[in-house]
């Protein structure tokens, strides 16, 4: 069996990782660290949780013990995609080179300049940094690459995969082309091979188990969620995760929980904090000072539950965490590996549980064909209920609305609509034949003259017992008016014409104008007031059913009465 002892690393390093408590090297450690200490380029593939970080830090700080770097020159870089990663390899060379000399600085965001830059103006052998941040120091003027010997990008599928891959192209045109690059990841789909070739010269490649693949030492669960209602999973999903957290009890010491969206790990883990549970949440738009704090807390024990995005499924190394849930279903399949990956890691055992709706199947579909076999269903924990409050009835179909009849728009409102109610005679598609019946029509008595009206009116009396329709029908004497004409002349006042007379004769007029108005449109008879004349289409009746040929009559041509 292999020990650290045969890989020929610095007796510094040695002693770092005997007091560290390690005796024999992972398989991705023992065949990467010969290569690496031959100055080769290596692509590293193996699952998470194998020490991965650790082949390419022990050469380095080997290769690195001779010699001393320069001011603002590096001697070594080390690009992260996450701020968490390159914290932890900073961490692991603190581990393993504090029998040296070596120094190193780390540039990740959410950290002031002005320290870092305190760093690199004293000259560092290890640089760690995130992409973006190398990028910001270099354009100020504050760093040079051209002295990097030893390159690696750990986590290279995802570097390349989550938009990185035009600043690592940068940052390899100001690297010397003479260095040495390593390419390290837990998976390396074949398009992302294609790229990593452009950067790699003849690379040892090493591939200690099938890419894609989880841990033996996990235990997988499916948990399939079918709300009532669309809008319900969501809540009944939180549901499920508290179930399954208070089913496992003491056995899950603490949990990472994984959410596809920020919004939803701010959600959830105010959710389990109202319900009792210990949790926090951890993502992209947090200050690095909240997420630093998170982190330790997690590790220490303060924190029980950390609800996290992506950001913590890469390379996090958490030894102790007992399960892994995954409150979404990831849409990368390969994100998959590399959340339960953070449990089950160094040998211990591990559950990883996967909440999933109907929605999810495709995504379900694509895992299953990454890891090669398909993730054990599981029964709903004891517990659980569905959300059934405000039930509301599913939203018909459109045939359902066919069938219910046509919509139509009201006035007055905006979006509403009111349906059309079919007429039962209108609905039958049979002919129906119109049948006039001039003798069932009735004939209303013609209106009597006001004067007649009035005589047969019986006269009403007010509180005082005089009769007011013998007052109204007495004609009034207007002494004023007499005056004026007496004053005017007897010739003026001949010539004036009754009132009444000249309205009738107007009235007329605008009838004959009327008549000519319609007659010259072909708009046929005007129709009167209701009051005082109905037409004689009204006055007819209408057959619901075709009448047999002999029985339909014409119908009546001319007006009746």
């Amino acid at each position: 069996m292999t020990k650290f002892s045969d890989l020929a690393l610095d007796p510094r390093v040695l002693q770092a990782v005997s007091e560290a408590g390690y005796e024999t090297p992972t398989p991705i450690q023992a065949e990467a660290i010969p290569h690496a200490l031959q100055g080769r380029d290596v692509l590293g593939i193996a699952q998470t949780g194998t020490g991965k970080t650790a082949s390419f830090v022990l050469p380095m700080i080997t290769l690195l013990g001779q010699g001393r770097a320069r001011a603002r020159m590096p001697r070594s870089l080390v690009l992260a995609p996450t701020r968490e990663l390159a914290a932890q390899v900073a961490e692991n060379f603190e581990t393993y080179a504090k029998h040296t000399k070596l120094t190193k600085a780390l540039l990740i965001g959410g950290v002031a300049f002005g320290e870092q830059d305190k760093l690199i103006d004293r000259g560092v052998d290890v640089l760690i940094a995130t992409p973006g941040r190398l990028l910001d120091h270099f354009e100020r003027g504050k760093l040079l690459l051209t002295g990097v010997q030893i390159m690696v990008v750990d986590e290279a599928d995802r570097m390349l995969d989550m938009g990185f891959i035009p600043d690592i192209e940068r940052i390899f045109q100001l690297t010397p082309f003479t260095r040495q690059t390593m390419f390290y990841s837990a998976t390396m789909a074949p398009e992302i091979e294609r790229i990593t070739n452009t950067f790699l010269t003849n690379p040892a490649r090493i591939e200690v188990a099938r890419q894609a693949t989880a841990s033996l030492t996990i235990t997988q669960q499916l948990i399939e969620v079918k709300p009532i209602r669309k809008d319900r999973s969501f809540g009944d999903k939180r549901a499920v995760l508290r179930a399954l957290i208070k089913a496992e009890g003491d056995a899950c010491t603490n949990a990472i929980i994984f959410c596809n969206r920020k919004m939803d790990v701010d959600v959830v883990a105010k959710s389990l904090k109202s319900h009792g549970f210990n949790a926090a949440p951890i993502h992209g738009d947090l200050d690095q000072s909240v997420r630093t704090k998170t982190l330790d807390g997690f590790r220490d024990g303060t924190l029980h539950l950390l609800v996290a995005s992506d950001v913590a499924a890469r390379g996090l190394d958490i030894p102790a965490v007992s399960h892994v849930f995954n409150f979404d279903v990831p849409s990368h399949p390969e994100d998959y590996v590399h959340r339960i990956g953070r449990t089950g890691r160094a040998g211990r055992l591990g559950k990883a549980y996967t909440i999933s709706v109907p929605s999810d199947e495709k995504y379900l579909k694509a895992i299953e064909s990454l890891i090669k076999s398909e993730i054990p269903r599981g029964q709903l924990p004891e517990g659980f209920e569905p959300d059934t409050s405000e039930a509301r009835p599913e939203r018909t179909s459109d045939r359902g609305r066919e069938e219910r009849g046509p919509r139509v728009r009201e006035r007055g409102g905006k979006g509403r609509e009111r349906a059309i109610k079919p007429h039962a005679e209108v609905a039958s598609l049979e002919p129906v034949a119109v049948v006039a019946k001039p003798e069932a029509a009735v004939e209303l008595p013609r209106e009597e003259p006001r004067e007649v009206r009035a005589e047969r009116s019986e006269p009403r009396r007010d509180g005082r017992g005089e009769n007011r329709n013998e007052a109204r029908n007495e004609p009034r004497i207007d002494t004023r008016s007499e005056q004026r004409n007496e004053n005017r002349g007897e010739a003026r006042s001949d010539r004036r014409e009754p009132r009444e007379d000249r309205r009738d004769d107007r009235n007329d007029a605008r009838t004959e104008v009327r008549r000519d108005y319609r007659r010259d449109r072909d708009l046929g008879p005007s129709v009167v007031g209701m009051g005082d004349h109905v037409p004689d289409f009204i006055l007819r009746s209408f057959a619901l059913k075709a009448a047999p040929a002999d029985e339909v009559e014409e119908p009546a041509t001319g007006t009746e009465g």
